[in-house]
């Protein structure tokens, strides 16, 4: 596994585990609050995090966004941020809980297959095996899909496939800044789904219940969502998203000390099936003789032997600007990122 692959799965796990702490602190906070207001809150406060992090940590090497990302930065935060939302909560009302956890599952399956068949990614044979156990997990934790009725599946069903769309065209510009990438999208998504709430009579909360979901908004949306631009960027959208696949397991042990229930059956076949599909995953090493065609394009990087180009002046490393990478003919080991889509025989 490269160097890129382990920083890649590091930062997809810790994404999952932040998203799925985030699940059920915000269960306690439902109450309060409404589904719709609570997802408003959580985005707010994750475009909060990233705006008072932007202040901290300075852009330095990265790429910033451009006025040709706006379609995508448009289609990810309409398609992830309020019609999966608004699709998942009204599927919610239509079916049981386990019912709905399970068919949520179905967002790992539909980013996966879009990033194979539209995208152009190629999974090997072991991580496809690595991903088909961590979902199993995935499956085995939510339970039996009893008391779900045809419109509540579509509309789950509908929700997962628009996030399967946002995290694939996420990943077509995860070589932008990811802090910036971020915080457009939580901002945005934020905005839209705040007045959607309060058109349709949402009040605001209390002020403790206000700052809470805004903080765990900020750890679980907002750090979640840049350390998963990250794994997007280093691995590809397939394999982050058997990482971040991992979120449901990981939830359910932090509601351990939140809500007193200890892990039970469904939990320790979970638990088996991810550490093993983790654990395929990881030790899957793809290399063979691959060609790189011709590339203009803007990320951060050094000098290796693929962005070898001329420069005007002394210059610091890691930096970004706009390149071309010459063709490129070589063997390494390397997974499916945006620097290596190319068929395979």
């Amino acid at each position: 596994m490269t160097r890129d692959a382990v920083r890649g799965a590091a930062a997809g796990i810790a994404a999952a585990a932040l998203f799925g702490l985030s699940a059920p602190l915000a269960k306690k906070l439902l109450p309060g609050t409404g589904p719709l207001l609570l997802a408003s809150l959580l985005y707010l406060g994750a475009g909060a995090a990233l705006s008072l992090a932007r202040g901290v940590i300075p852009r330095a090497s990265e790429a910033p966004l451009r006025r040709a990302d706006v379609p995508a930065l448009a289609a990810i935060a309409i398609l992830g941020g309020v019609l999966g939302p608004v699709a998942m909560l009204a599927g919610l009302a239509r079916v049981s809980a386990t019912a709905g956890s399970l068919l949520l599952n179905l967002e790992a399956v539909f980013t996966i297959l879009l990033a194979v068949t539209l995208f152009r990614e190629h999974v090997s044979r072991r991580a496809a095996a690595a991903s088909a156990l961590i979902i199993g997990g995935a499956a085995a934790l939510s339970g039996g899909a009893g008391g779900a009725d045809p419109l509540g599946i579509l509309l789950i069903a509908g929700a997962c496939l628009a996030w399967g769309i946002d995290n694939n065209l996420t990943q077509r510009l995860s070589l932008r800044d990811p802090i910036a990438l971020g915080r457009a999208k939580t901002l945005s998504a934020g905005a839209l789904t705040l007045v959607a709430a309060l058109v349709s009579g949402h009040a605001l909360p209390d002020a403790g219940a206000l700052a809470a979901a805004l903080a765990v908004g900020a750890a679980g949306y907002g750090a979640s969502i840049v350390l998963d631009v990250y794994a997007l960027r280093l691995l590809g959208a397939a394999r982050e998203a058997a990482y971040f696949a991992t979120a449901p397991f990981l939830g359910a042990l932090a509601a351990v000390p939140l809500f007193g229930r200890m892990p039970g059956p469904a939990e320790a076949v979970a638990g088996a099936l991810m550490v093993g599909g983790v654990l395929l995953l990881v030790r899957d090493r793809h290399g063979h003789v691959h060609a790189h065609e011709a590339l203009e394009h803007d990320h951060v990087h050094v000098h290796d032997e693929h962005p070898r180009h001329e420069h005007d002046g002394p210059f610091v490393e890691p930096h970004a600007h706009p390149h071309r990478h010459a063709p490129l003919v070589h063997d390494h080991p390397h997974v499916s990122d945006l620097h290596h889509r190319h068929g395979h025989s």
